[in-house]
């Protein structure tokens, strides 16, 4: 299957794609615009998740593209990248339970897990068989996870025995396994657990009444005397700096999926600006209308040039907290301008779903807050530039 760079990509940032690349990129735009565009719409009204794309995704390799026990050919984080964006750009929700399943889950156990629970558990993730979720922030605690995790953890013997409550939680509700973070009573220091979520104890609850990705579908979990063995305890997770690696990785990927959210409401603008026929003309031919759409163009454009940096340095092994941090807070201030220009162009049509971009317009504000608002993402930066660090 050929490929074609989007319109949006006004810089052509995808032929630095191999053709292999190239070729499964392809495939993906393919069968995103021709079985997923048709059916979120519903989906988000009624706030229901599409199980049918699951086995689809992992037939794509979408969820095994990143690590080398399941990869089906050698792709770069650039490549990556670009899957998130594309699926981001038809539906961020899709895109998040992407980010979820393969960055979170399978991430956490791909950088802290031991070789045997890489080798158990990632090929059944990657392949659909297991889904998986990543349990950290908690009721009463987000952007001090570091510091304030309220979960405990207790070693009784060959086992651990978990307490405590999660919040936010994507794909909970029907998750077949979630790494939780829980401190260990016994030294403080956060430690990762591979939970199958049928464990006596774990009860996950639908979170109701969301605005934004209504389709994920977020959970309150509670975990009361959780009891999981030591070889479901991920390895090589001894503290919060083996959690902030996970995220290091991650963060990067919801600056390319911010991205992938403003070029998915700017095309639909687009569209609605050519069909569109005000005073006896399309009003994609009125000077206004063309002032707002080349300040979207002009996001996505500077935004899709950093976050193509942010990948490359990643797989020269480069990568730092803060490099991570800067792409996704600008990526993500970026679209949410984006979308309100792309809403203003429709005008009251843009709060319908009828035109796409109100869908891309609610669900930019989760992800300009999930992974790390902007003030602490900002706060990373802000240290590495000045020595300083200006946490709370």
């Amino acid at each position: 299957m050929s490929y074609e760079p989007l319109s949006s990509d006004f810089y052509s940032y995808g032929s630095l794609l191999t053709a292999r690349e190239q070729e499964a990129l392809a495939a993906l735009r393919a069968w995103l615009e021709r079985d997923v565009q048709p059916i979120v719409n519903d989906h988000w009204e009624r706030a229901e998740f599409p199980m049918e794309v699951v086995k689809p995704l992992a037939d794509l390799g979408v969820l095994s593209f990143a690590w080398d026990e399941t990869a089906p050919f050698e792709n770069s984080a650039v490549f990556r990248g670009f899957v998130a964006l594309e699926l981001a750009r038809v539906d961020p929700s899709v895109g998040t339970f992407v980010g979820v399943q393969n960055g979170l889950a399978t991430g956490s156990i791909a950088v802290a897990g031991s070789e045997e629970q890489r080798r158990e558990w990632i090929p059944k993730l990657a392949s659909g068989e297991v889904v998986g979720a990543f349990g950290l922030t908690e009721p009463l605690s987000g952007s001090d996870s570091a510091r304030g995790l309220q979960t405990t953890a207790r070693r009784e013997g060959d086992a651990w025995v978990l307490n405590g409550a999660k919040r936010w939680i994507g794909n909970a509700t029907f998750s077949d396994i979630t790494i939780i973070w829980a401190k260990d009573e016994a030294d403080g220091q956060v430690k990762g657990f591979i939970v199958p979520t049928s464990t006596p104890g774990y009860a996950a609850t639908k979170i109701e009444g969301k605005i934004s990705l209504r389709i994920v579908q977020n959970a309150d979990i509670t975990l009361t005397d959780v009891r999981v063995p030591e070889s479901l305890r991920l390895q090589n997770a001894n503290s919060f700096r083996d959690t902030a690696a996970v995220l290091r990785q991650t963060r990067a990927e919801v600056a390319w999926a911010a991205v992938g959210t403003a070029i998915g409401a700017y095309e639909a603008a687009v569209r609605y600006a050519t069909e569109r026929v005000q005073f006896g003309k399309p009003i994609g031919a009125h000077q206004l209308v063309q002032d707002l759409l080349v300040k979207c163009i002009g996001n996505i454009t500077a935004s899709l040039g950093m976050v193509v940096r942010v990948s490359e340095m990643q797989d020269r092994g480069e990568l730092r907290d803060e490099h991570s941090s800067l792409a996704k807070t600008y990526a993500t201030e970026r679209m949410r301008e984006t979308v309100g220009w792309a809403r203003e162009v429709c005008g009251g049509n843009g709060i319908v779903l009828d035109y796409d971009v109100a869908r891309f317009f609610a669900d930019a504000e989760a992800l300009y807050s999930y992974e790390g608002t902007r003030e602490m993402n900002t706060l990373i930066v802000g240290r590495a530039i000045t020595g300083h660090a200006a946490f709370a």
